[in-house]
C-alpha cells in the first residue's frame, strides 16, 4: 500500500508548506495554515471515448496558424452574451461568482431552460425536486435539460460518458470531491484537482464547462487564487438584495473584453434582461429637486444614462462627514477640494453625502461633472433641470476634461429625450444635425454660472 503523503495548506490563499506554522508568508493571515492528505492514483480511471483518438499537439510557425474566427456557443442571453463577448467558446471554463443568493444558480439554470443543445446541470447543494419547483417558476422552453445530483467527479464523468452533453454547468466548484485526494470537499486540494479534472475533459471534449463559486467575506472566490488562473473566464453576480437590479461582470475574460457589463431585474419568474438600462436608472419624477443630476457614462460598449444624488449639510457634530455609494470617496474628497479652492465654496465645514442610485458602482471619470453638479445644487438649493446632463473629466486646477466616446454619450442622452448636454470644449464632435443642445465649457466657472 502506498505511503500516505500529508501536506498543509494555507486556506486563505491557497499557499503549500512542508511543515506547520502560525502565520502564512504570503497573504500574512495567522492560523489559517491546515493539514491535508494527498494521495495521488497512478493513472485516471475515467476516459471519455472521444479522447481516445485525440492527436497530440505539434509546434507551428506562427504564419501557419489559422486565425480564423472560432465559433460560439448562442446562450440565448443577450446580456450574458456580451459579457462573455459572444457567447460561449467550445472547451471553456467559466467560473462564476457572487454573494449568497444572488441568483447564481437562478441565473444559469434559467438560462440552460432556454438553450437547444443538450446540457447536463450537476448540482451538490440541491436535490432534484428543489431544482424542478424553481425550473417550473422560470417556464422552461425547451426540453434538453438534464439534472444531475452528485458530488463526486468519478460519478459525474461516468455519467457526462453516457449522456455526452453540449453543454456541463457545475453547481458548485466547493461541493465536489475527488478519490484521487484524500480530504474534505471545499479544500484547496480538493478544488485544485476537480478543477483540473474539469479542465482536461473540457480541452479534450471541446464541452464549454461553467463553474458556480462561492466567494468569502471580502467578496473574493473561496478557494485558493490559482483557481481564478485555471479558469477562462471569471464572472462576478453583484447586486444589493434590497435591489432589484443584478449586474454581470467580467473579472477576467480570455476571449473577449473585461469591460462589458450585463444588468437583470430580479422578477418572481426569474431575472429578466434590461436591454435599456438608462430609462430605469433614472427616477421618474414630476418635481424638480435639489441635489439631482443626470450623468452620460460608458460601460464597456454600452453607453448609460445614470442618476446622481448629493445632500450637502451643515456638520452637526463638529468633524464633517464624507460618505460616498457607488463612487470612490477619495475622488469625492478631490473635488470638494477643487470647488473650494478654485470656486470659493466653503464646503470644508459640511456634511456631504453623494449616491448613485440603482446600487451600482461606477469608476468612469466622465460623471465628474455631475457629481460637481448634484453638490452646488444640493448646496444653493437649486435644483438642476431634469432635462439637463454632463459628460466630463473635473482636473484638479478646475479645468472641464475631455471624455472618450463622447458623441456615443450625446446620441444616447439625444435618445432619452435630454435637451442640453454639458461637455468640454477641447472634445472633438464629428455630429451634426442633433437635436440635442451640446454645452461647450472649459472651466468650472462656467459650470456655476448656469446652475447658481
Amino acid at each position: 500500500m502506498a505511503k500516505v503523503k500529508t501536506t498543509f495548506f494555507c486556506q486563505n490563499c491557497g499557499t503549500q508548506y512542508a511543515k506547520w506554522q502560525g502565520q502564512c508568508n504570503a497573504c500574512k493571515e495567522w492560523n489559517t495554515i491546515v493539514e491535508e492528505v494527498v494521495q495521488k492514483p497512478e493513472k485516471s480511471d475515467w476516459k471519455l471515448p472521444s479522447t481516445n483518438n485525440k492527436k497530440a499537439s505539434k509546434p507551428l510557425r506562427i504564419q501557419d496558424i489559422d486565425v480564423s474566427k472560432e465559433p460560439r456557443l448562442d446562450t440565448f442571453d443577450k446580456e450574458f452574451n456580451r459579457v462573455l463577448g459572444g457567447g460561449l467558446v467550445p472547451g471553456s471554463l467559466t467560473l462564476l461568482g457572487g454573494e449568497p443568493g444572488i441568483g447564481k444558480s437562478t441565473l444559469l439554470l434559467q438560462m440552460t431552460l432556454k438553450l437547444p443543445y443538450k446540457t447536463l446541470y450537476v448540482s451538490g447543494e440541491e436535490s432534484q425536486k428543489q431544482i424542478k419547483r424553481r425550473a417550473e417558476r422560470i417556464n422552461p422552453s425547451h426540453n434538453n435539460c438534464y439534472i444531475l445530483t452528485e458530488t463526486k467527479t468519478q460519478n459525474i464523468f461516468k455519467q457526462i460518458s453516457d449522456l455526452e452533453p453540449d453543454i456541463v454547468i457545475v453547481d458548485s466548484i466547493q461541493t465536489l470531491h475527488s478519490d484521487y485526494i484524500e480530504s474534505s470537499s471545499g479544500s484547496i486540494s480538493q478544488i485544485k484537482e476537480c478543477t483540473t479534472e474539469l479542465i482536461k475533459f473540457a480541452k479534450e471534449t471541446s464541452t464549454p464547462v461553467l463553474l458556480i463559486g462561492h466567494i468569502t467575506k471580502d467578496g473574493n472566490i473561496a478557494g485558493p487564487k490559482i483557481l481564478e488562473h485555471m479558469v477562462d473566464t471569471v464572472l462576478q453576480f453583484e447586486g444589493d438584495r434590497n435591489h432589484v437590479f443584478r449586474i454581470l461582470r467580467a473579472h477576467k475574460n480570455r476571449f473577449g473584453s473585461t469591460n462589458e457589463l450585463g444588468i437583470y431585474e430580479m422578477q418572481g419568474s426569474g431575472l429578466r434582461e434590461v436591454t435599456n438600462p438608462s430609462e430605469l436608472l433614472i427616477s421618474k419624477k414630476d418635481d424638480e429637486l435639489s441635489g439631482h443630476a443626470i450623468a452620460a457614462t460608458i460601460e464597456g460598449l454600452r453607453p448609460l444614462m445614470i442618476e446622481v444624488q448629493a445632500l450637502v449639510s451643515t456638520a452637526v457634530y463638529g468633524t464633517p462627514q464624507r460618505s460616498a455609494t457607488g463612487f470612490n470617496a477619495k475622488r469625492l474628497n478631490m473635488l470638494l477640494a477643487v470647488l473650494e479652492k478654485r470656486a470659493g465654496f466653503r464646503l470644508g465645514a459640511k456634511d456631504v453625502f453623494l449616491n448613485i442610485t440603482g446600487g451600482i458602482t461606477v469608476d468612469d471619470p466622465a460623471i465628474d461633472l455631475s457629481v460637481v453638479a448634484a453638490i452646488l445644487s444640493s448646496n444653493e438649493d437649486a435644483p438642476v433641470p431634469k432635462d439637463f446632463c454632463f459628460a466630463a473629466e473635473v482636473g484638479l486646477s478646475g479645468e472641464i476634461r475631455p471624455v472618450q466616446r463622447v458623441e456615443q454619450r450625446i446620441l444616447e442622452a439625444e435618445k432619452l429625450g435630454f435637451s442640453t448636454i454639458f461637455i468640454s470644449k477641447y472634445n472633438k464632435i464629428a455630429l451634426k444635425n442633433t437635436k440635442i443642445k451640446i454645452q461647450l465649457i472649459s472651466k468650472i466657472e462656467d459650470l456655476i454660472g448656469v446652475i447658481v
